[in-house]
């Protein structure tokens, strides 16, 4: 998949994660796609990084675990931009599940 088509596919599944989910709030399209990169770059250096430091925890909830890693990196992208946030950890557990969902059907089709 195309960096570009990834993009947008992101930027896509963080508008509907905040139609469906009553704890996310995205204000402008432009927010929308700065989330998408800044997810797609959190996703891309700090990610493997905390995949590797807790994989005992990871292996113990036999993988479950990156569904939090994911939650967090989520959140965390809520808090660095403006005009996209993310209220609560229950939130960005359910936005960042949406976003993988959506992520994961655009790359099999």
């Amino acid at each position: 998949m195309s960096t570009l088509f990834a993009w947008i596919i992101i930027t896509v599944a963080i508008l509907l994660a905040a139609y469906l989910i009553p704890g996310i709030k995205v204000e402008s399209l432009g927010a929308a796609i700065i989330g998408a990169a800044i997810l797609g770059l959190l996703n891309a250096l700090i990610k493997p990084i905390l995949i590797i430091l807790t994989f005992p925890i990871t292996l113990l909830t036999l993988g479950l675990f990156i569904f939090v890693i994911n939650a967090l990196l989520f959140w965390l992208a809520g808090s660095i931009i403006r005009g996209f946030s993310v209220r609560s950890f229950g939130s960005a557990l359910l936005g960042s599940f949406v976003v993988t969902i959506i992520t994961f059907i655009a790359q099999h089709i």
